[in-house]
């Protein structure tokens, strides 16, 4: 949005990720304590917004929608700048008073990641249809694309002969890498390597399933990376066997992006990106062992991965590029302003 001649200012504590990220990026932010729903936090996002002029407020958590929300609502804020809440995750929303409040009277516009994030808030909590949209999270395509496979394994210190068989996530349980890891001890090829991108909370049960499997030495744990385009391009297959909190998750377009055979489920949006037999393999999430056919079907035919990625290319080249995101994001910022 900068980029397109906008004023942009990210809100967030010093201490989370993407503050010292934006002031990478030469972006203006302000260091404001809300990370958890606390009065100080609400006090503090109001007196900032009392004095810096503000058209549009985008936010992008149940924390931070909360605290922006209650902040515009105080009854001396009588020029509070309408809100537009991004929900990214498919996890279910509560059905009461307050969260109600939130959604269609606090909120100017609800954005999703997915279109079956939308029909959620619509069909089960009863929003207003005309007051949320679905805007899955762009990807640059022209970055995210296939390269050299053997320069990148080179680069990253890669078995250059054998099957590598990636996921770049969070290490969370609902991301499924314990299944992963149960379908790849059960593939019997002893070519294959996986190839785990990311870290978080599961680490020391994902560390543990892997002893207990005795699979030590194929699986290889890269940790977080400022960069997983290399990873991507060193890939033969991708693995995303997710079973719930999902919108369509960055890191398996970005797969796709990179002409990469994946093997996904259809939990929350992911079927905009993956479409069984089409674009990827799609499995019933938390099943192992369907999981680990569709990876031997793709080790075992050729044909099937370059189809399946040549497709998963194009597909998502003309869904999920940056440039649709920001158009569309654009437009609906404007209409609350006009609205407002």
């Amino acid at each position: 949005m900068a980029g397109r001649g906008h004023a942009v200012t990210i809100a967030a504590p010093a201490e989370s990720r993407i503050f010292p990220e934006a002031r990478h990026r030469g972006l203006n932010a302000v260091d404001l304590p809300i990370a958890r729903k606390r009065p100080g936090g609400i006090a503090s996002l109001y007196r900032w917004l009392k004095s810096n002029r503000v058209d549009v407020i985008n936010t992008h958590s149940s924390t931070d929608s909360w605290l922006a929300a209650l902040a515009c609502a105080m009854p001396m804020f009588r020029e509070a700048p309408p809100i537009v809440r991004t929900r990214h995750i498919s996890a279910s929303v509560p059905d009461n008073w307050a969260t109600r409040w939130l959604y269609v009277r606090a909120t100017r516009h609800v954005v999703t990641t997915g279109e079956a994030l939308r029909r959620q808030l619509i069909e089960a909590n009863g929003f207003p249809a005309d007051r949320i949209t679905s805007v899955p999270t762009g990807i640059d395509t022209r970055r995210f694309a296939p390269g050299d496979r053997a320069a990148a394994r080179r680069a990253l210190g890669l078995p250059p002969a054998a099957t590598l068989i990636g996921i770049v996530a969070t290490l969370r349980s609902w991301k499924g890498h314990r299944y992963l890891l149960d379908a790849f001890a059960g593939l019997a090829r002893e070519h294959c390597i996986l190839v785990i991108v990311g870290d978080g909370p599961q680490r020391a049960n994902i560390e543990s399933q892997i002893a207990q499997l005795n699979i030590g030495d194929r699986v290889r744990r890269a940790g977080n990376q400022p960069d997983v385009l290399p990873w991507l391009q060193a890939l033969d297959l991708f693995a995303l066997p997710s079973y719930a909190n999902e919108g369509v998750p960055q890191a398996l377009v970005q797969a796709m992006l990179c002409a990469l055979p994946c093997v996904t489920t259809d939990a929350g949006s992911i079927g905009e990106a993956a479409v069984n037999g089409e674009t990827a393999l799609v499995v019933a999430p938390q099943d192992a062992e369907a999981l680990g056919q569709a990876l031997r079907r793709l080790i075992d035919t050729p044909a099937l991965r370059d189809r399946l990625g040549a497709a998963a290319r194009v597909h998502c080249e003309s869904k999920f590029s940056f440039s649709g995101m920001l158009d569309r994001m654009e437009v609906i910022f404007r209409n609350v302003v006009a609205a407002s």
